[in-house]
């Protein structure tokens, strides 16, 4: 038994791995904020992430999302929601590299308010996400034994592996940028960097406002 739960495990986190490391909107943000603010910007980019990972991991949990899917009306609330705020960041990432053309700002202590910006930018683009509460509804279950003697306990066993994996990731994936970061904060690279992030949420904000509900 011991020898398929671990079997069942490990399944789990190579298939979680493989979803973590598919290009996004998250790699995106990271990206962008770890230029901007360093390895710091990243890291607090990449907490807000994994934050609004765990609202919808606990709402899958307790059987909040599946209310959520069940309701129309509060799914495209929060589609649109969630849409709103892509295409908002989409817009400030385009304003933001039209800056960067014109004058270098090179990565330093960050600000309190820059801080929390990062924080947010991370927590909300996962938070205001239906997707991601559909991935937490539709994944996890596959993956749940049928012997288990909880099956909350287990979706939040999962969930935290999950959490972990995507912190580990992209915990690597900040020092690398952060390692090349003298040549990627060049303007003309970080302008490139920042057009290809604000239209990258422009298109996911308008594929998530355009799909059907369910």
């Amino acid at each position: 038994m011991l020898a398929g739960h671990a079997f069942h495990m490990t399944t789990f986190a190579l298939a979680a791995l493989v979803l973590i490391m598919m290009p996004g909107p998250d790699q995106a943000l990271i990206t962008r904020n770890a230029l901007v603010g360093g390895r710091v910007g990243g890291v607090l980019t990449m907490v807000g992430g994994v934050l609004g990972l765990a609202v919808h991991a606990t709402a899958a949990a307790v059987g909040l999302s599946a209310l959520l899917l069940a309701s129309a009306t509060a799914f495209t609330v929060l589609k649109i929601a969630g849409a709103a705020y892509l295409l908002w960041l989409a817009v400030q990432l385009l304003r933001s590299a039209a800056r960067s053309r014109r004058s270098p700002e090179p990565a330093g202590d960050l600000a309190p308010a820059l801080r929390s910006a990062c924080l947010r930018q991370g927590f909300l683009s996962n938070a205001l996400n239906p997707k991601v509460a559909l991935f937490f509804v539709t994944f996890l279950p596959q993956f749940l034994s049928a012997d288990a003697g909880s099956a909350r306990a287990e979706a939040l066993l999962l969930s935290a592996v999950f959490a972990l994996l995507y912190l580990a990731w992209f915990g690597l994936y900040i020092a690398a940028v952060d390692r090349l970061g003298r040549w990627l904060r060049r303007p003309a690279v970080r302008a490139r960097i920042e057009q290809v992030t604000g239209v990258l949420l422009a298109a996911v904000a308008i594929r998530l406002a355009t799909a059907a509900n369910h």
